[in-house]
Protein backbone atom coordinates (compact mmCIF):
# COMPACT_ATOMS: atom_id res chain seq x y z
CA UNK A 1 0.00 0.00 0.00
CA UNK A 2 0.57 3.77 -0.61
CA UNK A 3 1.17 5.68 3.04
CA UNK A 4 3.26 8.43 4.08
CA UNK A 5 6.50 7.45 6.22
CA UNK A 6 8.51 9.84 8.54
CA UNK A 7 11.93 9.08 7.91
CA UNK A 8 12.92 12.82 9.46
CA UNK A 9 11.19 15.33 11.24
CA UNK A 10 10.22 19.41 9.84
CA UNK A 11 8.31 20.76 7.47
CA UNK A 12 5.45 19.80 5.43
CA UNK A 13 8.03 18.30 2.95
CA UNK A 14 8.72 15.67 4.93
CA UNK A 15 5.69 14.21 3.93
CA UNK A 16 6.53 12.20 0.95
CA UNK A 17 4.53 8.80 -0.06
CA UNK A 18 5.55 5.56 -0.44
CA UNK A 19 5.24 2.13 -0.94
CA UNK A 20 5.08 0.29 2.53
CA UNK A 21 3.53 -3.37 4.09
CA UNK A 22 -0.53 -3.80 3.76
CA UNK A 23 -1.46 -4.53 7.54
CA UNK A 24 -3.38 -8.14 8.46
CA UNK A 25 -6.38 -7.97 10.46
CA UNK A 26 -5.30 -9.40 14.41
CA UNK A 27 -8.20 -11.90 15.25
CA UNK A 28 -10.51 -8.87 17.07
CA UNK A 29 -9.41 -6.73 13.91
CA UNK A 30 -11.09 -4.97 10.60
CA UNK A 31 -8.70 -3.84 7.73
CA UNK A 32 -10.02 -0.42 6.07
CA UNK A 33 -9.49 0.58 2.86
CA UNK A 34 -8.98 3.83 3.37
CA UNK A 35 -11.00 6.69 1.38
CA UNK A 36 -10.03 9.62 3.01
CA UNK A 37 -7.94 11.29 5.93
CA UNK A 38 -8.43 14.42 8.05
CA UNK A 39 -5.70 16.39 9.67
CA UNK A 40 -5.40 17.46 13.26
CA UNK A 41 -2.82 19.13 14.82
CA UNK A 42 -0.87 16.41 16.31
CA UNK A 43 -0.03 15.52 12.68
CA UNK A 44 1.55 18.90 12.54
CA UNK A 45 3.45 18.00 15.84
CA UNK A 46 4.18 14.46 14.88
CA UNK A 47 5.08 16.04 11.49
CA UNK A 48 7.98 18.34 13.84
CA UNK A 49 8.91 15.29 16.13
CA UNK A 50 6.83 16.63 19.03
CA UNK A 51 4.33 13.96 19.20
CA UNK A 52 5.05 10.16 18.22
CA UNK A 53 2.79 7.96 17.78
CA UNK A 54 2.39 6.55 21.56
CA UNK A 55 2.98 2.59 19.89
CA UNK A 56 6.29 3.35 18.92
CA UNK A 57 4.78 1.70 15.84
CA UNK A 58 7.74 1.52 13.12
CA UNK A 59 8.11 2.60 10.08
CA UNK A 60 6.13 5.92 12.13
CA UNK A 61 3.01 6.41 9.42
CA UNK A 62 0.97 9.35 10.94
CA UNK A 63 -2.83 9.96 10.62
CA UNK A 64 -5.71 10.01 13.34
CA UNK A 65 -8.93 9.42 11.43
CA UNK A 66 -9.88 8.08 8.62
CA UNK A 67 -13.23 6.65 6.44
CA UNK A 68 -13.25 3.77 4.52
CA UNK A 69 -14.78 0.32 3.78
CA UNK A 70 -14.00 -2.68 5.51
CA UNK A 71 -11.92 -4.79 3.31
CA UNK A 72 -10.86 -7.67 5.49
CA UNK A 73 -12.08 -9.17 9.08
CA UNK A 74 -10.24 -11.15 11.90
CA UNK A 75 -11.48 -14.04 12.90
CA UNK A 76 -13.28 -13.02 16.06
CA UNK A 77 -14.61 -9.64 14.22
CA UNK A 78 -18.85 -9.98 14.41
CA UNK A 79 -20.05 -6.33 14.48
CA UNK A 80 -18.41 -6.11 10.95
CA UNK A 81 -18.31 -7.13 7.47
CA UNK A 82 -16.43 -7.47 4.66
CA UNK A 83 -17.63 -3.89 2.25
CA UNK A 84 -19.25 -2.02 5.09
CA UNK A 85 -19.02 1.54 5.08
CA UNK A 86 -16.81 3.04 8.79
CA UNK A 87 -15.13 5.51 10.14
CA UNK A 88 -13.25 5.79 13.36
CA UNK A 89 -9.83 7.42 15.34
CA UNK A 90 -6.56 5.69 15.77
CA UNK A 91 -3.36 6.60 17.14
CA UNK A 92 -1.87 6.65 13.99
CA UNK A 93 -1.37 5.23 10.54
CA UNK A 94 -4.23 6.98 8.56
CA UNK A 95 -1.82 8.49 6.68
CA UNK A 96 -2.13 5.56 3.82
CA UNK A 97 -4.05 3.05 1.77
CA UNK A 98 -5.02 0.57 4.41
CA UNK A 99 -5.51 0.69 8.28
CA UNK A 100 -5.89 -2.08 10.80
CA UNK A 101 -8.03 -1.29 13.52
CA UNK A 102 -10.17 -3.06 16.28
CA UNK A 103 -13.53 -3.95 15.38
CA UNK A 104 -15.13 -2.03 18.53
CA UNK A 105 -13.23 1.31 17.78
CA UNK A 106 -14.85 1.21 14.38
CA UNK A 107 -18.12 3.29 13.61
CA UNK A 108 -20.47 3.35 10.83
CA UNK A 109 -21.04 5.74 8.11
CA UNK A 110 -24.43 6.65 8.17
CA UNK A 111 -25.93 6.78 4.93
CA UNK A 112 -26.97 10.86 4.55
CA UNK A 113 -23.14 11.17 4.77
CA UNK A 114 -20.27 10.58 1.82
CA UNK A 115 -17.38 8.63 2.91
CA UNK A 116 -14.85 11.52 1.77
CA UNK A 117 -16.96 13.75 4.14
CA UNK A 118 -16.91 11.07 6.98
CA UNK A 119 -13.30 12.06 7.31
CA UNK A 120 -13.95 14.99 9.11
CA UNK A 121 -16.40 13.49 11.56
CA UNK A 122 -14.81 10.67 14.02
CA UNK A 123 -11.65 13.10 15.61
CA UNK A 124 -13.46 16.29 16.57
CA UNK A 125 -16.94 15.15 17.20
CA UNK A 126 -15.21 12.39 19.53
CA UNK A 127 -13.30 15.19 21.20
CA UNK A 128 -15.87 17.55 21.34
CA UNK A 129 -18.37 15.13 22.98
CA UNK A 130 -16.16 13.20 24.95
CA UNK A 131 -14.79 17.13 26.66
CA UNK A 132 -18.19 19.01 26.45
CA UNK A 133 -20.64 16.23 27.54
CA UNK A 134 -19.00 12.94 28.86
CA UNK A 135 -16.48 15.17 30.97
CA UNK A 136 -17.90 18.15 31.45
CA UNK A 137 -20.95 17.60 32.19
CA UNK A 138 -22.78 19.80 29.69
CA UNK A 139 -26.85 19.62 29.54
CA UNK A 140 -29.55 21.29 28.11
CA UNK A 141 -30.20 25.19 29.27
CA UNK A 142 -26.38 25.31 30.39
CA UNK A 143 -23.78 27.31 28.62
CA UNK A 144 -20.28 26.31 27.27
CA UNK A 145 -16.98 28.25 26.03
CA UNK A 146 -14.94 26.69 23.47
CA UNK A 147 -12.01 28.78 22.21
CA UNK A 148 -11.06 28.13 18.15
CA UNK A 149 -14.49 27.91 17.30
CA UNK A 150 -13.73 27.70 13.51
CA UNK A 151 -11.60 24.90 14.25
CA UNK A 152 -12.93 21.04 13.48
CA UNK A 153 -13.13 20.58 17.77
CA UNK A 154 -15.32 23.78 17.77
CA UNK A 155 -17.61 23.88 15.03
CA UNK A 156 -18.35 20.15 16.39
CA UNK A 157 -18.82 21.89 19.84
CA UNK A 158 -21.24 24.33 18.30
CA UNK A 159 -23.35 21.76 17.03
CA UNK A 160 -23.35 19.22 20.04
CA UNK A 161 -24.43 21.66 22.12
CA UNK A 162 -27.01 23.22 20.15
CA UNK A 163 -28.11 19.52 19.59
CA UNK A 164 -28.62 18.86 23.38
CA UNK A 165 -30.25 22.32 23.95
CA UNK A 166 -27.37 23.95 25.69
CA UNK A 167 -25.77 27.21 24.43
CA UNK A 168 -22.25 28.10 23.53
CA UNK A 169 -20.08 31.06 23.29
CA UNK A 170 -17.11 30.84 21.09
CA UNK A 171 -13.73 32.82 20.19
CA UNK A 172 -12.11 33.08 17.30
CA UNK A 173 -10.33 35.71 14.65
CA UNK A 174 -12.23 38.48 13.65
CA UNK A 175 -12.36 36.94 10.27
CA UNK A 176 -14.44 34.04 11.25
CA UNK A 177 -16.52 35.48 13.68
CA UNK A 178 -19.19 35.90 10.81
CA UNK A 179 -18.81 31.85 10.01
CA UNK A 180 -19.05 31.09 13.70
CA UNK A 181 -22.26 33.02 13.96
CA UNK A 182 -23.55 31.16 11.33
CA UNK A 183 -22.85 27.53 11.73
CA UNK A 184 -24.78 28.33 15.18
CA UNK A 185 -22.51 30.36 17.90
CA UNK A 186 -24.86 31.48 20.58
CA UNK A 187 -22.17 34.32 21.50
CA UNK A 188 -18.95 34.53 19.44
CA UNK A 189 -15.86 36.48 20.93
CA UNK A 190 -13.15 37.72 19.35
CA UNK A 191 -10.02 35.92 20.98
CA UNK A 192 -7.04 36.65 22.40
CA UNK A 193 -5.46 39.88 22.32
CA UNK A 194 -8.94 41.44 22.11
CA UNK A 195 -10.77 41.10 25.81
CA UNK A 196 -12.80 38.42 24.89
CA UNK A 197 -13.46 38.02 28.61
CA UNK A 198 -14.54 41.20 29.48
CA UNK A 199 -17.02 41.08 26.27
CA UNK A 200 -17.86 37.30 28.26
CA UNK A 201 -18.58 38.85 31.66
CA UNK A 202 -20.48 41.64 30.16
CA UNK A 203 -23.09 38.73 28.91
CA UNK A 204 -22.68 36.13 31.16
CA UNK A 205 -21.64 38.04 34.94
CA UNK A 206 -21.72 34.63 36.65
CA UNK A 207 -19.62 32.90 34.13
CA UNK A 208 -19.90 29.36 31.53
CA UNK A 209 -20.61 25.84 32.87
CA UNK A 210 -17.74 23.92 30.91
CA UNK A 211 -15.03 25.27 28.91
CA UNK A 212 -13.54 23.48 26.38
CA UNK A 213 -9.52 24.84 25.74
CA UNK A 214 -7.28 23.47 22.87
CA UNK A 215 -5.44 27.01 23.35
CA UNK A 216 -3.53 26.94 27.09
CA UNK A 217 -1.30 29.64 27.52
CA UNK A 218 -2.14 33.06 28.75
CA UNK A 219 -6.30 31.97 28.41
CA UNK A 220 -5.90 29.64 31.02
CA UNK A 221 -6.09 32.29 33.83
CA UNK A 222 -8.86 33.89 31.41
CA UNK A 223 -10.30 30.65 31.87
CA UNK A 224 -10.22 30.51 35.36
CA UNK A 225 -12.09 34.00 35.78
CA UNK A 226 -14.91 32.57 33.39
CA UNK A 227 -15.49 30.06 34.66
CA UNK A 228 -19.30 29.57 36.78
CA UNK A 229 -18.47 28.23 40.41
CA UNK A 230 -18.95 24.38 40.25
CA UNK A 231 -18.18 24.60 36.48
CA UNK A 232 -15.49 22.77 34.31
CA UNK A 233 -12.83 23.55 32.19
CA UNK A 234 -11.60 20.78 30.16
CA UNK A 235 -7.98 21.20 28.60
CA UNK A 236 -7.87 19.21 25.32
CA UNK A 237 -4.63 20.88 23.90
CA UNK A 238 -2.28 23.50 24.40
CA UNK A 239 -1.70 25.66 20.96
CA UNK A 240 -0.54 28.70 22.74
CA UNK A 241 1.53 27.21 25.14
CA UNK A 242 1.54 24.36 27.77
CA UNK A 243 3.59 26.17 30.63
CA UNK A 244 1.89 29.62 32.01
CA UNK A 245 1.83 31.25 35.57
CA UNK A 246 -1.48 29.84 37.34
CA UNK A 247 -3.68 31.73 39.77
CA UNK A 248 -4.53 28.63 42.09
CA UNK A 249 -6.44 30.90 43.96
CA UNK A 250 -9.14 31.21 41.32
CA UNK A 251 -9.67 27.76 40.98
CA UNK A 252 -9.86 27.51 44.42
CA UNK A 253 -12.44 29.77 44.98
CA UNK A 254 -14.58 29.01 42.19
CA UNK A 255 -14.26 25.37 43.17
CA UNK A 256 -13.82 24.27 39.89
CA UNK A 257 -12.56 21.43 38.01
CA UNK A 258 -9.78 21.52 35.78
CA UNK A 259 -9.54 18.52 33.67
CA UNK A 260 -6.76 17.58 31.50
CA UNK A 261 -7.19 14.88 28.62
CA UNK A 262 -6.33 13.16 25.44
CA UNK A 263 -7.67 10.52 23.21
CA UNK A 264 -4.67 9.89 21.31
CA UNK A 265 -3.09 7.85 24.52
CA UNK A 266 -5.95 6.39 26.01
CA UNK A 267 -5.96 2.58 26.29
CA UNK A 268 -7.92 0.63 23.70
CA UNK A 269 -11.11 -0.38 26.28
CA UNK A 270 -11.58 3.62 26.41
CA UNK A 271 -11.49 4.47 22.98
CA UNK A 272 -13.56 1.32 22.44
CA UNK A 273 -15.90 2.39 24.87
CA UNK A 274 -16.31 6.06 24.19
CA UNK A 275 -17.03 4.76 20.10
CA UNK A 276 -19.49 2.54 21.39
CA UNK A 277 -21.07 5.18 23.61
CA UNK A 278 -20.78 7.65 20.72
CA UNK A 279 -22.63 5.53 18.21
CA UNK A 280 -25.45 4.47 20.48
CA UNK A 281 -25.98 8.47 21.68
CA UNK A 282 -24.72 10.83 18.92
CA UNK A 283 -23.90 9.27 15.28
CA UNK A 284 -28.04 8.88 14.65
CA UNK A 285 -27.86 12.73 14.58
CA UNK A 286 -25.92 12.80 11.79
CA UNK A 287 -28.58 10.52 10.50
CA UNK A 288 -31.28 12.91 10.72
CA UNK A 289 -29.22 15.84 9.53
CA UNK A 290 -29.04 17.25 13.10
CA UNK A 291 -24.96 17.21 13.10
CA UNK A 292 -22.97 17.33 9.96
CA UNK A 293 -19.34 17.28 9.27
CA UNK A 294 -17.83 20.97 8.33
CA UNK A 295 -15.12 20.25 5.82
CA UNK A 296 -13.23 23.27 4.81
CA UNK A 297 -11.53 21.90 1.80
CA UNK A 298 -10.32 18.83 0.53
CA UNK A 299 -6.87 18.11 -1.61
CA UNK A 300 -6.03 14.62 -3.04
CA UNK A 301 -2.97 12.39 -0.90
CA UNK A 302 -0.44 13.49 -3.28
CA UNK A 303 -0.84 17.01 -2.05
CA UNK A 304 -1.22 16.29 1.77
CA UNK A 305 2.00 18.90 2.24
CA UNK A 306 0.05 21.63 0.97
CA UNK A 307 -2.67 20.36 3.71
CA UNK A 308 -0.62 20.50 6.16
CA UNK A 309 0.21 24.42 5.13
CA UNK A 310 -3.04 24.94 4.93
CA UNK A 311 -3.92 24.08 8.39
CA UNK A 312 -0.65 25.83 9.33
CA UNK A 313 -1.75 28.91 7.96
CA UNK A 314 -4.93 28.75 10.19
CA UNK A 315 -6.88 29.47 7.26
CA UNK A 316 -9.56 26.49 7.62
CA UNK A 317 -13.06 26.91 9.01
CA UNK A 318 -13.81 23.37 9.60
CA UNK A 319 -11.54 20.16 8.99
CA UNK A 320 -9.02 19.27 5.89
CA UNK A 321 -9.72 16.43 4.37
CA UNK A 322 -6.97 14.26 1.98
CA UNK A 323 -8.70 12.22 -0.22
CA UNK A 324 -6.34 8.52 -0.62
CA UNK A 325 -8.56 7.04 -3.05
CA UNK A 326 -11.97 7.75 -5.66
Amino acid sequence: MRAVVLHSHGGPEVLTIEETSDPAPGPDEVVVDITATALNRADVLQRMGHYPDPRGVVPEIPGMEYSGTVSAIGARVTLWKVGDRVMGIEAGGCYAEKVATHERQVLAVPTAIELVDAAAIPEVFLTAWDALVVQGGLTSGRWALVHAGASGVGTAGMQIASAIGASIAVTCSAAKMEACAALGADLVLERSPHDWQRDLKAAHPNGVDVILDVVGGDEINRNLASIAVNGTIVQVGTMAGATTQVNVGLLMMKRARWIGTTLRGRPLEQKAALARRFSAEMLPLFATGVLKPVVDSIYPFEQIAEAHRHMEANANIGKIVVQIAP
